[in-house]
């Protein structure tokens, strides 16, 4: 609006319509510093004739006007719809997990891909201290409940703790007894997908 004039059209003064009315007399210098950057023109309302709208109209056809077509060959597009969304469940998902844990709070995040590549993401604030490899697997198991509530089969899961990731896939060992209940949780999880696999990449790649 910055660079082009404003035509304000009205049947009412607007002028008028602030001098009468006591109200707005205390608005007017804040109105008119607000409204001083645009260009406002006012232009009285004029009486407009029946036909002038469809003599409008009549000037701006064109030789390509098609009639509108009330047949949808396509109907039963809808039900080809459905089954394609049943079938992306069984494609592979993609899920990437992560977490922190610092003086200002707790909080996690996960976003889960679709084979279509559409983004899904979820962030959760830990209202309970806790350390780094709780906020990791927390961040990894609301990822999994999310793709279980899409009731998704397949997924890849990515994460940058080689922690959370090695425990899980069974390489390193769970010693430290905060992490028992937690590795038990997503093992828990993971029998309500048909495949699932998880991947560990760098930090600075995440």
């Amino acid at each position: 609006m910055l660079y082009h004039t404003t035509w304000l059209i009205s049947k009412l003064d607007p002028i008028k319509y602030i001098m009468e009315s006591p109200i707005l007399s205390g608005r007017i210098a804040r109105w008119q510093i607000l409204l001083s950057e645009y260009d406002i023109v006012y232009v009285s309302q004029k009486s407009i004739k029946e036909s002038a709208i469809a003599d409008f109209l009549t000037t701006r056809t064109t030789k390509e006007y098609e009639p509108l077509r009330f047949d949808f060959p396509d109907e039963d597009l809808m039900c080809i719809t459905e089954k394609e969304c049943e079938l992306s469940k069984e494609k592979s998902w993609k899920m990437s997990f992560d977490g922190a844990s610092n003086a200002l709070g707790h909080g996690i995040g996960a976003v889960l891909v679709s084979p279509e590549g559409n983004h899904y993401p979820f962030t959760a604030r830990l209202n309970f201290f806790c350390i780094n490899n709780i906020v990791e697997y927390e961040a990894c198991i609301m990822g999994l409940r999310a793709a279980i509530e899409r009731n998704i089969q397949t997924l890849k899961v990515y994460g940058d703790s080689a922690l959370v990731i090695y425990q899980i896939r069974g390489d390193w060992e769970v010693r430290d007894s905060k992490l028992v209940k937690y590795s038990d949780l997503v093992a828990e999880l993971i029998k309500e997908f048909k495949k699932i696999n998880f991947n560990y990449f760098p930090r600075e790649e995440n």
